[in-house]
């Protein structure tokens, strides 16, 4: 192994030591952006909105319940994302590893992790909505009740 893999490998395992290799929240890290500029980050959370694909990479947002950040990562990672946080569905729990930016140059200046790597901690899934039988009742009595009404209010008008 040469001086310079030596190093990155030494340098790494610092930053991984540094940040106790456990996620940093969204607030740590707008709050404090300079310190961890340019820095490898941990960020967890669920994935939200759409997957944007742009060419051989793609664009996620990550919510870990407070903000949401962007990673940018190469499209062919987001293969393993089953679920994407939306109104009927929970999206799935992922780990990113990456390089955090303040503000990118490569996105216009935007706050962004470029993932190096991305884990699936908990799978999401489809909220499952139960009818309310109770309100449909009282909507089909209140709408024949309206129809009636209606109907004696015509032919009066007749």
């Amino acid at each position: 192994m040469g001086p310079i893999k030596i190093f990155l490998a030494a340098a790494f395992s610092g930053i991984l030591i540094v940040n106790g290799g456990m996620s940093i929240s969204s607030n740590e890290l707008i709050e404090n952006a300079i310190k961890y500029d340019k820095q490898i980050v941990i960020y967890s959370g669920e994935v939200i909105g759409d997957i944007m694909k742009r060419g051989d990479d793609a664009w996620i947002n990550v919510s870990d319940g407070n903000n949401a950040i962007g990673i940018w990562l190469p499209y062919s990672e987001t293969k393993i994302i089953k679920y994407t946080g939306q109104y009927s569905y929970i999206g799935d729990t992922v780990k990113i590893e990456g390089i955090f930016n303040k503000a990118c140059p490569e996105h216009g200046g935007d706050l962004d992790i470029h993932c190096k790597e991305i884990e699936v901690l908990k799978e999401g899934y489809i909220i499952q909505k139960k009818v309310n039988y109770k309100n449909i009742l009282i909507a089909g009595i209140l709408l024949i009740f309206a129809v009636s009404l209606n109907l004696i209010i015509f032919r009066k008008k007749l």
